[in-house]
């Protein structure tokens, strides 16, 4: 790991114009998006978001917030489908409140670039990005897997997230966002029928997340890999502009801490880190470095303006 880190002092709007030539001349670009993108991008887990969502799970089960809700220990299967088919189907196949996904494939269209995103709410697909130029390496939530796990394979689960949101009592408008008829009161448990179990070997199917050792890479995942690697191969020298977003230090060993080594040895890239509240970058290579605090999402809007 290189040195200890450093913050930048130039104005907001002196990085943001630097940047915006660094991008331009660019040979290739290096996206690198954690949970802070998508947090940016308007997936909050609690408040008000939480609240229309999860209210009558809050009430009962006593927490606040999605993520403590994902470890909540429910007693019932058919209580923890609910849950987490509410959870999935809000988080991975509604779109995001913002636009900031669509923005920032609009920043990189044309350019040679892939991208690298520990999130796993598909949002970079739904806003077009190239499925070749894609590597999701903590898995995605429109993924079942066996709980075993007894072979190495996924399962596209969007009918059976729909089918258990609509017995809980939502409907699904057309532009896929979720409401509540007037005068329903939502079921906290799904019919024992749609609980998914595994084809093979018939033990509860999970969510396709890394967790621990039971995580399946199956063989999309590793074709994703070997690109990423091909692509990094190809693209040791020149202008290459590693751009980071959202990224804090709960895996730092998959994107931050490769981005700083990757500048480190390439003397002509640039690293770029765009972050709520601690946005930095080495000593090392802090001569290279763009670093924006605040919020990515304008700063994103404010480099596609004329």
């Amino acid at each position: 790991m290189l040195g200890r880190k450093q913050h930048s002092n130039p104005s907001r709007d002196d990085l943001i114009r630097q940047l915006k030539k660094t991008l331009d001349d660019a040979d290739a670009i290096v996206l690198g998006a954690g949970a802070g993108m998508s947090t940016a991008a308007g997936f909050i887990y609690t408040g008000e978001r939480f609240q229309r969502y999860f209210s009558d799970f809050s009430a009962r089960y006593g927490f606040q917030d999605m993520y403590s809700g994902g470890f909540y220990p429910f007693p019932k299967p058919e209580e923890f489908w609910a849950y987490w088919s509410r959870y999935i189907y809000i988080n991975r196949y509604m779109d995001a409140p913002s636009t900031l996904y669509r923005d920032t494939m609009e920043l990189i269209r044309g350019k040679d670039y892939f991208i690298l995103t520990t999130n796993v709410d598909h949002c970079f697909q739904k806003a077009g990005a190239d499925k070749e130029r894609l590597f999701y390496t903590q898995g995605d939530y429109g993924l079942f897997q066996c709980s075993e796990p007894c072979h190495q394979r996924t399962y596209d689960n969007a009918d059976a997230v729909r089918k258990m949101v609509e017995a809980q009592g939502f409907v699904i408008a057309a532009d896929g966002t979720l409401s509540l008829p007037k005068g329903i009161v939502l079921k906290t448990e799904v019919p024992t029928g749609l609980v998914p179990h595994c084809p093979r070997c018939g033990k509860p199917m999970t969510m396709n997340l890394r967790a621990d050792d039971t995580f399946v890479q199956d063989a999309g995942w590793d074709i994703a890999a070997q690109r990423y690697r091909s692509f990094l191969d190809a693209h040791t020298a020149g202008k290459i502009v590693y751009l980071e977003i959202g990224v804090g230090f709960n895996t730092p060993g998959i994107i931050k801490y490769p981005f700083w080594q990757r500048v480190y040895q390439n003397e002509d890239a640039i690293y770029v880190c765009l972050n709520a509240t601690d946005a930095a970058a080495p000593t090392e290579i802090k001569d290279r470095s763009i670093c924006i605090d605040g919020d990515s999402a304008s700063v994103v809007r404010a480099l596609l303006d004329p």
